[in-house]
């Protein structure tokens, strides 16, 4: 459910970068306080939301043969649902933090909350036995302490980011032609993963276990591509409408970009296909889901190894605003994607067949995004098309 607000993250971290490359920094405050409020009503609705409803969701997802998990589940959720507000907050502050190039302040976040999950899982899970939910309290610690220091790094940067304000309708009219695209592309992107996931887990327990283990490796090495995107949506909008504008410079940013994401995606092919094919035990020991985990490592290296170069071309989509094309895209690629997930499922193809959908769609959402930045009329080569240039953001 948290990647459904990650729209909140790339619409902060696109609307500091836009205005810092305007140097107007009283934009920058206004924004950061409206978007925190925003954060703060999401979190606090989420966590209501889980708290009232998260069984019937998880019952819903695990369908009628996997009801015995759905118990265990709602503990472990409940628990991390007390730091949705933090969460969402903390996402705010860290993506302003990149959108003024600087990653140290969520960087040294993160170590420190990686070590409070840590500690916490060995201390409540191993020692005082609390299972799933010692894992979940260590969980939902830990991104609350992340969510401070954000919050701290931001201050120290000159910025108040105890300060929130209730945006005007200017300011979520704003908020919303910019967010509603990136919300589209990402709910389409998490509802196709949720897609391959349900049709996994009802195609028996082996097949279920074997996709969890695959998927969330893939998910793992797919993260590492995540700061290439970033990198993108930092450093693009001063090139591309700032005071310093400079197409042919964003033009070669792209490349080395681009460049770093293909090699970055073949190693992390080669190593996360390695892990599962050579070292299966360290997920399971059971024969049956190793060997279903065996049937989809091709797919699975193909798909991972243009994950990368993908991101850093959608980032920049999304730094030149793009979002039209980014949405529609995206969009077509699920809608698509669902129909043929559909057909290779009731054509009995099992969890290969499911994961070279996945690969299909990844390397759709690649051509297509490739094709839009080398277009003529594209936001790298059109200098006047009214297209490519973001409406200023107004600020109360």
């Amino acid at each position: 459910m948290s990647y459904v607000f990650m729209f909140l993250s790339v619409a902060t971290s696109n609307m500091v970068a836009t205005s810092l490359a305007r140097e107007d920094k009283n934009e920058v405050q206004h924004q950061i306080s409206v978007l925190l409020f925003v954060g703060l009503t999401g979190g606090l609705f989420m966590l209501f939301f889980t708290k009232l409803f998260g069984s019937w969701a998880l019952a819903a997802f695990t369908g009628p043969n996997n009801a015995h998990i759905v118990p265990a589940a709602n503990t472990y959720v409940q628990i991390r649902g007390l730091a949705w507000p933090a969460v969402l907050v903390g996402w705010v502050a860290q993506s302003a933090s990149l959108g003024m190039k600087d990653s140290w302040g969520p960087l040294k976040a993160l170590a420190v909350a990686s070590a409070v999950n840590g500690i916490g899982d060995i201390v409540l899970c191993s020692f005082l036995g609390y299972g799933i939910a010692g894992a979940a309290w260590a969980t939902m610690v830990s991104q609350v302490v992340a969510g401070y220091m954000m919050i701290t790094s931001l201050n120290k940067k000159g910025y108040n980011a105890y300060t929130i304000s209730i945006p005007s309708l200017d300011d979520l009219q704003t908020i919303f032609g910019l967010a509603a695209p990136v919300f589209i592309m990402l709910m389409a992107k998490v509802a196709f993963y949720a897609l391959i996931i349900y049709f996994a887990t009802n195609m028996g327990t082996h097949t279920g276990a074997a996709h969890q283990v695959m998927i969330q490796t893939y998910c793992m090495c797919t993260v590492w591509g995540e700061p290439l995107s970033q990198t993108a949506q930092s450093f693009m909008p001063e090139l591309l409408y700032g005071i310093n504008k400079n197409l042919p410079k964003a033009r070669m940013l792209l490349k080395s970009l681009a460049i770093i994401g293909a090699s970055l995606g073949l190693l992390l092919g080669i190593v996360g296909t390695s892990v599962p094919w050579l070292f299966p035990n360290i997920f399971t020991s059971d024969g049956k889901v190793i060997h279903e985990m065996h049937k989809v490592l091709a797919p699975y290296f193909v798909a991972l190894a243009v994950t990368p170069a993908t991101h850093s071309l959608e980032g920049t989509l999304l730094a030149g605003r793009d979002l039209k094309f980014v949405s529609l895209s995206m969009s077509g690629c699920f809608s698509l994607g669902a129909v043929v997930l559909l057909l290779v499922s009731s054509g009995g193809y099992g969890l290969p067949g499911c994961w070279y959908v996945l690969l299909g769609f990844q390397w759709a959402r690649f051509f297509l995004s490739l094709q839009r930045l080398l277009s003529p009329t594209g936001i790298l080569h059109y200098e006047e098309s009214n297209n490519c240039k973001p409406e200023k953001l107004k600020a109360a």
